[in-house]
């Protein structure tokens, strides 16, 4: 199986320091559907790991993230493509729950859903805490420069970090 494993907030649709609270406020990146969904056509499953801390503050409801997530996959649908799973965690930091990221919950869900392992895998993610996941599951931790993904990329990376420019140029890279 060709698996890779997508951040949402800065990698697939515009990130906010206020939260991507409804489904107006949830606004594609350029090229990034299209991308899902050229990897899709090419035999790629294409899954989202995803902390959603705004459920807990209370910032948004669950069926509003429900409705986005829906909205991803029809969009992706629309130009001929597939996404796979989407897996969130809904706890606010101070939780102490398994699956926010860093803490590598959230990849495991999606390697047990799939029966897959998750070495070498590529995680792209825009955040640090996106690429400690990663590594937490032997995955290939990948950096695009959209959403904090520039200023991530001013910081110390985890050795072997891949860096594009956002996810069109990681579909280009897959697909050469």
């Amino acid at each position: 199986m060709k698996l890779l494993i997508l951040d949402r907030d800065g990698v697939i649709n515009q990130d906010s320091d206020d939260y991507v609270k409804s489904l107006d406020e949830w606004i594609p990146i350029d090229g990034s559907i299209a991308a899902i969904a050229r990897l899709s056509q090419a035999g790629w499953t294409v899954a989202v790991a995803t902390n959603q801390s705004g459920l807990a503050r209370g910032y948004y409801s669950e069926q509003t993230l429900v409705q986005m997530h829906e909205h991803m996959h029809q969009l992706v649908a629309q130009q001929g493509g597939e996404l796979g799973l989407v897996v969130y965690c809904p706890h606010g930091p101070e939780a102490g729950c398994k699956c926010r990221k860093p803490l590598p919950g959230l990849l495991q869900q999606i390697a047990q859903h799939y029966a897959a392992e998750l070495e070498g895998v590529w995680f792209v993610g825009d955040s640090l805490r996106d690429l400690e996941a990663a590594l937490a599951v032997n995955a290939q931790p990948v950096l695009v420069r959209t959403g904090k993904g520039q200023k991530t990329a001013a910081k110390p990376l985890p050795e072997g970090t891949l860096i594009f420019t956002d996810l069109a140029e990681v579909a280009d890279q897959l697909l050469s």
